[in-house]
């Protein structure tokens, strides 16, 4: 893509701007448009609904924080549910959240019109209030197109403003309460009261919105939880107070007729001046608050484009200015429609507001469960810096998810048809296009335990186009040697290794583009071989404890390595990222150097090692891939002291590996070169396509220092290479290891 950068979002986001961010989305919405419609549904109760949702978000702030802390990037709740519960949950978060965000920046964005409009006697009519929401929006687009820093940084500026009005409007407004106002507090009773939560918690949107621009905040470990948790509570008792003041100034029936509440209230105890700081609040409030809905609509279908949940076309930043301005003009353009709706459908605003909470009330049930997930799952790639402290959990996933559906089922009928309506398209979203896109099935196999069926299981793992595919080949012909005794599997697997992430850029989502490619090459590859390939995604600062990690999860039987050929030194033996996985790997261990396409004809060095008999069965089980048989080698030296028949002692040896790997005689040939042992070795295997060899048992030092046969053909054999090892306790030191064979 010519002069375009793909996936790259710089972190300029501090703990003030995220403060702003989440605490600035919720202060304009709830304070000055909702108070109306909360006290039409509730009456002064409505202040209780208002603790209920704070409440409710709180335990998801919980979560988020733990799961933001651990995968920094873009994407919010749609990243972590699609990474612990796969695509057919993503697509319905994903939907779920890019709608609600639009439908909550279109009505702020009515509300706005509605202030604007509404004082001023000489404009009237619906058209205008849609007109001035539409101007608003559009500035809006335009600063988010235009840099995120600079979006940050309007933002801070309206959120000082507009709060520094609201707690003047709080301090001074409960000198003016008429307890006679607050009775009866709550005329529609606990059902309505849990009902207006339903309508009220748009307002408590902000938080998420910052786990949403995760990948651009500094210092996320610190400042992510810091800034959602905070945000939550402080904006949860300004929502409160601002209720009590507003229903208990004038009676909550009359404040239930207005479009304007907040400004009618201000009237009473700050006069016309009150009205107009008031005006410029709400106008000021709505634009923040649909600022950070568009910044954060836009970075969740950009995030659903970087996985292939959408087009990646929308994952692409512009040249300039380092914005997702593909997936803001698409949030624009779709925001822009909901808020034409609005000049036909008078009740707009409080469907926008109530279909917008259903959707995410949906998503954060999902990352409860996600969470849940992910600590059960405990990949290598989940190290949190933020947990929930262990006496709140699971009672922090267990009762978000209950309180979210309560308060899901107290919703009007029409509203809960919409948002289910939103819910089935994420879902017909996934039949249609996701599932032969995504490439994640997601953690939640591993984490219910005994989820992963019996099965020959060969682990993979990939990082090089150029050689992938023929490594791909080779463990499908072992996977599928086994199906008499098991079903065969290969689990491809790639790793990111990720140190602490640059306080400069987020490198995240190009690095995880590249990944997504080779994965997916894989499934192409299996397609062709005819055999089941899972795929996973790892992350992890150290790539050999991933792997080693997922061959325990997988129950492995056998891994499956590349290897350049070049003996290491400095310490190691093949390579810092394969050493541990060849020492330690609870499972067989194949690694394989490739220098020829064609397998051909291998050949199985036959000799008294302990893996000889493995590294027989590999070269019976490459052989299938060209339909050849292979040949067990020999090579016995020409003895002087009369130590019987050379052959003959290499025909016993030959027979004994085949008998150890339990090869019946018409699997394999036999031959035997009676020579000086290493030179003839590297002479006879010349003349084969593949070579099969076990594994030393030298120590590493011994190794590195002299070599081994193994090794030695690894670098001056033409054709391909396997150094095999056989399966053995993983828990067993190296070196008793090597004693007990001796």
């Amino acid at each position: 893509m010519t002069g375009e950068l793909e996936g790259q979002l710089e972190r300029n986001i501090g703990f003030l701007e995220a403060m702003t961010l989440g605490g600035g989305t919720m202060i304009g919405a709830g304070i000055f448009i909702l108070p109306g419609i909360a006290a039409e549904n509730a009456g002064p109760a409505s202040s209780v609904s208002f603790l209920i949702g704070g409440f409710v978000a709180l335990l998801a702030a919980l979560s988020l924080s733990e799961l933001a802390t651990g995968m920094p990037i873009a994407g919010g709740s749609y990243h972590y549910v699609n990474r612990a519960l796969g695509g057919f949950f993503g697509s319905i978060v994903g939907w779920g959240m890019w709608t609600g965000l639009m439908f909550a920046s279109a009505f702020y964005m009515i509300g706005f019109g509605q202030y604007l409009v509404g004082p001023m006697p000489f404009l009237d009519g619906r058209a205008l209030v849609v007109l001035v929401g539409l101007v608003g929006l559009s500035l809006i687009v335009g600063v988010n197109y235009y840099g995120t820093e600079e979006s940050s940084q309007l933002q801070n500026v309206m959120i000082g403003t507009e709060t520094a009005i609201v707690l003047v409007y709080v301090l001074v407004g409960l000198f003016f309460v008429d307890t006679a106002n607050l009775e009866p507090f709550a005329p529609t009773g606990p059902s309505g009261i849990i009902a207006t939560t339903g309508i009220v918690f748009v307002s408590f949107l902000g938080f998420e919105i910052i786990a949403t621009v995760a990948g651009e905040v500094k210092e996320p470990s610190r400042n992510i939880p810091k800034s959602m948790l905070l945000s939550v509570v402080l904006v949860t008792i300004l929502y409160a107070l601002v209720m009590i003041v507003s229903t208990g100034v004038i009676p909550y029936e009359s404040l239930g007729d207005s479009l304007v509440p907040v400004s009618d209230v201000a009237v009473v105890f700050l006069g016309a001046g009150g009205v107009v700081a008031i005006v410029a609040a709400a106008a000021i409030a709505a634009i923040s608050s649909s600022n950070s809905s568009i910044l954060a609509a836009a970075r969740v279908n950009f995030a659903m484009g970087r996985d292939d949940l959408m087009s990646d076309r929308l994952n692409v930043t512009h040249p300039r200015f380092g914005t997702p301005h593909r997936a803001i003009v698409a949030t624009g353009v779709l925001t822009g429609l909901l808020v034409t709706v609005g000049l036909v459908v008078e009740t707009i605003v409080a469907l926008l507001a109530e279909v917008a909470s259903f959707s995410f009330l949906v998503s954060y049930s999902l990352v409860h469960v996600s969470l849940v997930v992910f600590r059960r799952a405990d990949p290598d790639v989940y190290d949190p810096s933020f947990r929930i402290p262990d006496f709140l959990y699971p009672a922090v996933p267990i009762l978000g998810v209950l309180l979210s559906v309560l308060v899901i089922t107290q919703m009007a009928t029409t509203i809960i048809l919409l948002g289910l309506g939103i819910v089935g398209l994420g879902m017909a979203w996934y039949v249609v296009y996701v599932r032969d896109h995504a490439l994640d099935t997601g953690l939640l196999s591993e984490a219910l335990a005994g989820e992963i069926e019996d099965g020959y299981r060969v682990v993979v793992p990939i990082a090089n186009p150029a050689t992938q595919t023929d490594l791909l080949r080779l463990a499908a012909a072992t996977a599928q040697a086994h199906t008499d005794e098991a079903t065969p599997e290969l689990v491809a697997v790639n790793v990111l290794q990720v140190d602490d992430p640059s306080p400069g850029q987020n490198v995240e989502a190009e690095r995880l583009e590249h990944q997504h490619d080779l994965l997916e090459a894989a499934l192409t590859v299996a397609a062709d071989l005819d055999v089941s390939l899972r795929t996973r995604a790892l992350t992890g600062s150290h790539v050999d404890e991933a792997i080693l990690e997922t061959l325990v999860e997988e129950d492995a039987d056998q891994v499956l390595l590349g290897w350049s050929g070049e003996l290491v030194r400095d310490g190691y033996v093949f390579g810092p990222n394969l050493d541990a996985v060849v020492e330690r790997a609870p499972c067989e261990v194949s690694l394989v150097t490739l220098h020829d396409e064609t397998v051909g004809t291998p050949v199985a060095l036959a000799g008294p090692g302990p893996h000889s008999q493995v590294a027989a069965s590999r070269a019976v089980e490459f052989a299938t891939v060209d339909d050849s048989v292979p040949t067990l080698l020999s090579v016995q030296p020409t003895t002087t002291d009369g130590d019987g028949d050379p052959k003959a002692r290499g025909a016993a040896v030959i027979a004994d590996v085949a008998d150890r790997a339990g090869l019946d005689s018409s699997q394999y040939r036999s031959a035997v070169v009676v020579d000086d042992v290493e030179g003839a070795i590297l002479d006879a295997v010349s003349q084969y396509d593949t070579v099969c060899v076990g594994l030393s048992e030298r120590s590493d030092a011994e190794r590195v220092n002299f070599g081994t046969i193994a090794e030695r053909i690894s670098q001056e054999a033409t054709g391909n290479v396997a150094i095999v090892r056989g399966a053995y306790d993983a828990t067993e030191s190296p070196q008793s290891r090597r004693e007990n064979r001796r």
